[in-house]
């Protein structure tokens, strides 16, 4: 399992080969092995492998190639609503239509999201988590019918891999690990954590595509931009009351 972990890469082009049933279920077994508050399972994992369905949902997703070519696609939900149904049929009255549940069920989710990816691997599948889930999950959720108390938190494309890429850079142990307590980084240690990243190839020809004089520019001037960054955070606030997350 540390091998898995420790090569673990996105994989974006992918072989249009079914997985076979019994794969895809010991792969949802081992996600719903996941932690859990209090047990609850607080989220639901929708698994797209029709391919009508997968083309709809495309669009939500920026027609990323990989969305229609891999044969499946999960949804990952944050959840409340399995369980404030079983509470009401148990005359017990639920309390989580506010943002503390969401904030358990989208943790819930996203362990078992992770589960699901590890165990993907050690099948010799490739994953690619979609942050395009948030942008857009108002549709999502329209095109999967999900119900008040149910919130698209990512989506996790899995199928054969098509391509062998390398392993993209992280930061040193030390960029993210305290012990005791947290320890705030001088400007000098800031400097050092990105030195080796600042100076790799990629980012010299991330640069010269740009046309700006460093990385953090492009993530904040191109990749994740203010005004961007506030129309979704609207959008799905938004979502999150009509969804029943804000005491609606």
């Amino acid at each position: 399992m540390k091998s898995v972990l420790l090569k673990h890469r996105s994989i974006r082009k992918f072989r249009p080969a079914p997985v076979p049933a019994e794969v895809m279920r010991g792969v949802l077994e081992a996600a719903v092995r996941a932690s859990t508050c209090g047990n609850m399972q607080l989220y639901s994992l929708v698994v797209t492998c029709d391919e009508a369905l997968r083309r709809r949902l495309a669009p939500c997703h920026f027609n990323q190639p990989m969305v229609t070519e891999a044969p499946c696609l999960v949804t990952v939900c944050a959840d409340v609503h399995r369980f404030s149904m079983w509470c009401e049929q148990r005359d017990a009255e639920p309390a989580f239509d506010n943002f503390e549940w969401f904030l358990n069920a989208a943790t819930d989710a996203l362990l078992a999201a992770q589960n699901l990816a590890v165990a993907a691997e050690t099948q010799g599948l490739g994953i690619c988590f979609l942050g395009t889930t948030l942008y857009t999950a108002r549709d999502i959720a329209r095109i999967l019918d999900l119900p008040k108390g149910v919130i698209p938190l990512t989506t996790v494309v899995v199928g054969y891999p098509d391509e062998d890429p390398g392993l993209t850079d992280r930061l040193p142990l030390e960029a993210v690990v305290h012990y005791e307590k947290y320890t705030d980084y001088t400007a000098a240690e800031i400097d050092e954590l990105w030195a080796e990243r600042e100076e790799s190839e990629l980012t010299q020809r991330l640069l010269a595509e740009n046309g700006l004089p460093n990385l953090a520019q492009i993530f904040t001037r191109n990749r994740y931009r203010r005004e961007d960054n506030l129309a979704v955070s609207r959008s799905y606030f938004e979502l999150l009351r009509e969804q029943g997350f804000f005491n609606n």
